[in-house]
This record gives C-alpha cells, sequence and structure tokens, in this order.
C-alpha cells in the first residue's frame, strides 16, 4: 500500500509539473555580504561642511553624533541600516535630530579609479532629543552596485545628501 501511494504521489507530481508548470520549490543560496558593520561615526568638526569631503561627499553643516549602529551590504545590493540616537554634536539643537528623513549612500571605487556613490530614497527618522528616541531610523533598500565595488563605505546622509554618519570608527 505505501509503494503504491508513492507511486501515485510521484505520478502526479510528475503530470502536474509537465502539463501545468508546476515549479518544485527550489532553496534559495545565501547571498554573500559584502560588509557588515556594527558602528559607525558621526561627522567631526574637522568635516562638517565642504572643507573636507570624504569620496566627493560633504560632511553635515554641524558635527554629528550617534549611540549605535549597524548593518551589512550584500553582493546583490541589499542594503540594511539601523541608527539610533543619531543627533547633532553641537548647536542650538545640541542632542537632538531636527531631520525628519535620512537617506543612504553606498560609496564604491571603481576598477577604472573613479567612484561611484549610489543615493538610497528617503527613509523616515524621529526627531527630537536622543533621550526621547530621536535620531532613530532604520533603513531597508535595493542599490544598483558597480562590478566591482571596492572597498565600500556607508553614509547616513541628510535628505540633500550631505553625510551625518559613516562606517568607520
Amino acid at each position: 500500500m505505501t509503494r503504491r501511494l508513492f507511486l501515485l504521489l510521484t505520478t502526479l507530481l510528475t503530470v502536474g509539473v509537465i502539463f501545468f508548470g508546476w515549479q518544485v520549490p527550489q532553496t534559495t543560496a545565501k547571498v554573500p555580504k559584502i560588509l557588515e558593520f556594527d558602528t559607525m561615526v558621526g561627522v567631526p568638526q574637522a568635516l562638517t561642511g565642504s572643507q573636507n569631503p570624504i569620496r566627493g561627499i560633504n560632511g553635515g553643516g554641524l558635527p554629528w553624533k550617534l549611540s549605535a549602529a549597524s548593518g551589512e551590504l550584500k553582493t546583490n545590493g541589499r542594503l540594511e541600516i539601523e541608527v539610533r540616537g543619531l543627533v547633532l554634536a553641537a548647536g542650538a539643537n545640541n542632542g537632538s535630530n531636527p531631520i525628519a528623513n535620512f537617506r543612504a549612500i553606498v560609496s564604491c571605487p571603481k576598477s577604472d579609479g573613479t567612484t561611484e556613490n549610489i543615493t538610497t530614497g528617503l527613509f523616515p527618522a524621529t526627531t527630537g532629543p536622543a533621550s526621547q528616541g530621536g535620531g532613530n531610523a532604520d533603513i531597508e533598500a535595493n542599490v544598483t552596485l558597480p562590478q566591482p565595488c571596492i572597498a565600500p563605505l556607508i553614509f547616513v546622509t541628510s535628505p540633500g545628501g550631505s553625510w551625518f554618519a559613516t562606517t568607520g570608527f
């Protein structure tokens, strides 16, 4: 009886695949990570504005600091970033985030010596003091990476593209 049931199920599956185009589930391969990080650094005073851009990206107009950050970039362009407490480190709003949206930039030097900076869309950020949850954001995006993407840097930026935090320490 067990053998007949097995043959019946096998036959039905084969007929379904051939005549009805049923798809046999396939295991999905794990996508390799290009970069994984557990920290970022806020823009220091010496890198604010246009005085010392990194890979063509200007720093925010004032220094920024953050409590925590983590994320990863995969070879298929999947980008995930979690920032907590990304707030101004100076000025009248010291300790607060006045910006309602952040972006991310993936910066990739290419094999021809040029750098390609890929910008995501906007992602909501909590405003207000870090002590009240200000400066939190979760960024999840798919970007098209150049091949190869050599030594990528990840930036969290203003809507206009000035960076507030970057990978590194």
